[in-house]
């Protein structure tokens, strides 16, 4: 069985035990009501399967330069998490909602900044015309998914952040620095594609 196969059957099971739930530590659950955000893990149709990624501008108010999946926050006129997803992914990279074959929801993940994001799951053909939004994403990448769900790729680091000590996950991949929340919900796919193998 394809790793994409297993990954998608992955999904239909209950949740494992291990899931990393957010960002937060004990005491900050309740500071604010969460945002709802939804973004596209969108997985490309190879014998090498890869995943598609954004660098987000430098200017940007929130997660300035970093490595995330193309998403945002969930609007009054999406029907739901997916329809976020989907219409972020086109705004941000140029791809049409047309062109992803959707598997389902993978597990919230609760970010420090105020948002719970829902990653969504899909399949898309390779080598697709995508072009970055000028004023958001500086680039795109695509990093080989059996990589990104290999634990032995993801490292769990600790850093004083606001006064308390906070462990967040990395992956590098040739000179990108792949961290936090998108880094968590890689890691929270890893744990459950291999509780489920």
């Amino acid at each position: 069985m394809s790793l994409t196969d297993r990954l998608r059957r992955a999904l239909d099971r209950p949740a494992p035990k291990g899931l990393l739930a957010g960002d937060l530590v004990d005491g900050e659950e309740h500071i604010t009501a969460p945002v709802p955000a939804a973004v596209l893990v969108a997985i490309t149709e190879r014998a090498e399967p890869g995943v598609l990624l954004t660098v987000r501008r430098e200017h940007m108010r929130t997660h300035a330069g970093q490595v995330a999946f193309p998403g945002g926050r969930i609007d009054a006129e999406d029907a739901d998490p997916a329809a976020a997803a989907l219409r972020e992914a086109e705004e941000e990279i140029g791809l049409p909602p047309a062109a992803v074959r959707l598997w389902g929801e993978a597990d919230p993940y609760r970010t420090i900044t105020g948002y719970r994001v829902t990653p969504i799951l899909g399949s898309v053909a390779p080598d697709l015309p995508l072009v970055p939004h000028e004023a958001e994403v500086a680039d795109w990448f695509e990093a080989p998914l059996a990589f990104l769900l290999d634990p032995a790729n993801q490292r769990a680091v600790e850093a004083e952040f606001r006064g308390r000590m906070r462990t967040y996950y990395e992956i590098p991949w040739e000179g990108r620095r792949i961290w936090g929340a998108t880094a968590a919900m890689i890691v929270n796919l890893s744990r459950r594609l291999h509780a489920w193998s």
